[in-house]
């Protein structure tokens, strides 16, 4: 696989997904080195803001010229990302990270579950997943996503991949309470998880996989501030040393943000 690139992207499409949720496809050149779970780096134009905002990729398009970012609004960065217009350029840097080792999935029972914003990135992972062929293929694909309420996104978009369940706080919609309460409620048949989400929710699954026996590879992307490695912002405990700073220590970005669960102290 490539190394990471900074180009220039074109904006193809931007839409309005959900409240404060945006959908946008970007042509770039890099989009055939994608490893679902990657993210790339978007720079505002505002040059008072140095580092750009990981936004996590949640689909590449078959002829590889393009990927999709579907992002939250937190702040004025992702505020300016959601007034831009097809036509135009944005700068960005990717492909970043690791992804999923989707290799793991090969004759097994594959979940992958998604919480809030973690949920794009799963899309392309069961994506390509329900691509696999023959050996390399999934025994069955389900996904588990977890919202607030019954607003949610793109969890129609799941159902061509994968048998979906989902879960809501208010219980509005599928199973009231989390992703774990849905998988145990829906008896969702499991031998490897590949998940995103808020960081209770990965300790949740954490747990539930170490219960099970099950393997578990997380994305703690929602730690990352910079993408690059630079600010040791986004720092995890890990059970191994880290070889630069010698402490059980590790950068979500540049060593994650795709982490087999075994290995990280949460």
């Amino acid at each position: 696989m490539s190394g990471k690139m900074k180009c220039e992207a074109k904006v193809l499409s931007q839409e309005l997904l959900s409240e404060g949720i945006y959908d946008l496809w970007l042509q770039v050149p890099f989009a055939k080195d994608v490893v679902p779970g990657q993210f790339v780096g978007v720079f505002p134009l505002n040059k008072a803001t140095l580092l750009p905002r990981p936004i996590s990729i949640c689909e590449v398009d078959t002829n590889g010229s393009a990927i999709r970012l579907v992002y939250r609004v937190v702040g004025s960065g992702t505020a300016e990302f959601a007034l831009y217009q097809p036509g135009d350029y944005m700068m960005v840097l990717g492909p970043l990270g690791n992804g999923f080792p989707l290799d793991k999935a090969a004759g097994k029972r594959a979940v992958v579950i998604g919480g809030g914003i973690g949920v794009p990135p799963l899309l392309e992972t069961a994506k390509r997943l329900s691509k696999a062929q023959g050996s390399k293929a999934p025994a069955k694909i389900s996904a588990v996503m977890g919202y607030r309420n019954s607003d949610t996104f793109l969890d129609d978009e799941f159902t061509n991949f994968a048998e979906v369940y989902v879960a809501t706080e208010d219980g509005s919609l599928g199973t009231k309470g989390n992703v774990i309460d849905a998988m145990k409620e829906q008896d969702v048949p499991c031998d490897v998880i590949f998940a995103c989400g808020p960081m209770p929710m990965l300790r949740g699954i954490k747990a539930y996989a170490q219960e099970k026996g099950i393997k578990a590879y997380l994305s703690l992307e929602e730690r990352m501030a910079c993408g690059v490695g630079a600010c040791l912002g986004c720092v995890c405990k890990t059970k191994e040393v880290d070889e630069h700073s010698h402490v059980k220590n590790a950068r979500i970005c540049t060593d994650g943000p795709v982490f087999d669960a075994d290995d990280l102290d949460m």
